[in-house]
């Protein structure tokens, strides 16, 4: 049976829609072997594996049930008689996007599962959510596995110093007592990473000291855990590296890093950044997320999105820091914060706009980002991983922006119902 992607919002449809056919003119001719049973063939593609390499061409992707079996060459696969195939010819295929740094809608399980399935339409496969889950859902749902969502990790409630009338989801902390304490409860409901905040807030509140913030980190690494912190001055950023930290959730925002800090990160070269990088404040055209966004709400954000000055000195002082720690070698990740489910394509072009090519854009949204979050069978197009992975119609490597050029996205070897997502979300209907 051979299926033929297609282009347009129309494809995942006509897809469903051949293999129904397919399937019965199969039953018709010769049946598939034994060993062909839960295999799909994807064939034709540009393959970008994800670990900085160069792309495979005319590469087939293997999959059996929601597993990776082989990805190589045309010429070098041979898929059991009577597997499924899967046209791919002229698209691109990368492994699927992972965000490790959100604030999601975590309250109501409704509105949670809707923010992952929004993510997994733009192609994000797993979410962080960091540091402001308080109650049960957030751990539930993290535990189920959702049609046509996003995977959650979660942070359970951060920590930072007191900031009274922001927001009271993290943990307060003002001793060290308090703050492994309230590590311990977070090791007890089994989160994926500890998050804390470092930062005074335009001078509005007291900053988590060295002391509190060395406590936390000494108390999670001897649970296993990891911790990732939001910053904002590179005084804190020295700090941190100092005492022990395993990641940026943002990198540093009022001044340019200089050779110190540089040469601290060197030493420390399995810390990992994640820039999180503002508004470049030019102007920006927004129509294509105009599948899942409605006409009016998408106005108001092309309106906003003109050139802005003040905005782009803000941009700069992240920009030329996250290029200067490129070049020296630093791990960076894909975070957006917030709660834009297409976020990640905006975030992926800012790195490029800052200075880093599309190719080591790609390895930080996904391998990078995956090793962050120890998702193991995530981040790569290899075998043994999960078969996560989004099908592009054009090449990211010649113009990130083609990230948003979606065909098809598969989680555990399942396309994404993204025509009924669409529908849902506008109140339409596919039939």
């Amino acid at each position: 049976m051979r299926v033929r992607m297609q282009q347009g919002p129309g494809a995942a449809v006509a897809l469903t829609a051949a293999v129904l056919l397919g399937g019965a003119a199969c039953s018709q001719s010769t049946a598939p072997s034994p060993e062909a049973a839960g295999v799909t063939v994807f064939e034709g593609a540009r393959v970008i594996v994800g670990d900085g390499s160069a792309p495979i061409e005319n590469g087939t992707i293997v999959v059996r049930d929601a597993r990776i079996v082989q990805v190589a060459p045309a010429g070098q696969v041979q898929a059991p008689e009577g597997a499924a195939r899967v046209d791919l010819a002229g698209k691109t295929v990368i492994p699927a996007l992972i965000d490790t740094h959100t604030h999601l809608r975590s309250q109501m399980r409704e509105t949670l599962v809707e923010d992952l399935q929004r993510r997994a339409y733009y192609g994000v496969v797993a979410t962080a959510s960091l540091g402001q889950d308080v109650g049960d859902v957030a751990y539930q749902v993290r535990g189920e596995t959702i049609p046509n969502a996003s995977r959650l990790l979660t942070a359970g409630r951060g920590l930072t110093a007191p900031e009274p009338g922001r927001s009271e989801a993290p943990y307060w902390v003002t001793t060290e007592a308090e703050a492994r304490q309230a590590v311990q409860e977070n090791v007890q409901r089994k989160v994926d990473i500890i998050k804390i905040w470092v930062d005074d807030r335009d001078g509005k509140y007291k900053k988590l000291t060295p002391e509190l913030y060395t406590a936390v980190i000494d108390e999670a690494h001897r649970n296993g855990l990891r911790v990732t912190a939001h910053i904002f001055s590179l005084e804190d950023a020295k700090g941190l590296l100092k005492a022990g930290l395993d990641a940026f959730a943002h990198g540093v925002r009022d001044r340019d890093v200089d050779e110190d800090l540089i040469a601290m990160w060197k030493e420390r070269s399995n810390v990992v950044l994640v820039p999180n990088l503002p508004s470049p404040g030019v102007a920006t055209d927004l129509s294509w997320v105009s599948e899942t966004v409605p006409a009016g709400e998408l106005q108001k954000l092309q309106a906003a999105a003109t050139d802005n000055p003040e905005a782009q000195k803000t941009f700069g002082i992240q920009a030329r820091n996250l290029a200067k720690l490129t070049a020296a070698g630093v791990t960076v990740g894909l975070g957006t914060d917030g709660n834009t489910p297409y976020g990640a394509h905006l975030e992926m072009a800012d790195m490029v706009r800052a200075g880093m090519t599309p190719a080591q854009v790609l390895v930080a949204a996904t391998r990078n980002s995956a090793a962050l979050l120890r998702l193991d069978d995530l981040g790569a197009l290899e075998a043994g991983k999960s078969a996560d992975f989004v099908v592009l119609d054009a090449n990211p490597l010649d113009d990130i922006t083609n990230t948003r050029r979606i065909n098809a996205v598969y989680i555990r070897g399942a396309a994404v119902d993204r025509p009924g997502l669409r529908a849902r979300w506008s109140g339409q209907t596919t039939e």
